[in-house]
């Protein structure tokens, strides 16, 4: 993870998969649901839902280890399977601090995909938000988990 500016993370990963492996588990609602929340954290996915096209939406839910429910959700701005993904998000529980714009890269070489994530927040305020709210300690554990999925043979 690396903060690019004052207003942007990037994040970057190699995965041992080819890149459309990786883009359906960042795409496919039904992969989505098995990487997207940190189980290190007790975290569970309660509903995920995709519409991947240009316009379309998605919306993730995720209830933590109290109880409590969060979601996020956005629209998909720019598709080009399996290279490029262009979306927005906003987490609801804050949604008057704006979108962020998430732009995701997958470079496949010699069957070994390197995925570069750059997270455009709508503030300095707001990037500093997410960073305090312990977001990379649970982006770690969803990467792992991640690339347990994709390195596996058992995507459906």
């Amino acid at each position: 993870m690396e903060l690019e500016s004052d207003r942007t993370i990037v994040i970057s990963r190699k995965f041992n998969a080819p890149a459309r492996i990786v883009f359906d588990a960042w795409t496919r609602a039904d992969l989505v649901k098995r990487w997207w929340a940190p189980k290190a954290l007790c975290v569970t996915m309660v509903s995920c839902e995709a519409d991947v096209r240009v316009g379309g939406a998605y919306r993730y839910v995720l209830r933590n280890p109290d109880g409590s429910e969060a979601a996020f959700s956005g629209q998909y701005t720019e598709i080009t399977p399996p290279s490029r993904l262009v979306y927005t998000q906003v987490f609801e529980p804050m949604a008057d601090a704006g979108s962020v714009i998430i732009t995701v890269t997958f470079d496949e070489r010699e069957g070994k995909t390197h995925l570069v994530s750059r997270e455009q927040y709508p503030s300095k305020e707001v990037r500093e938000a997410v960073l305090a709210s312990g977001m990379e300690h649970g982006m770690r554990a969803t990467m792992d988990q991640l690339d347990a999925l994709v390195s596996s043979a058992d995507l459906g």
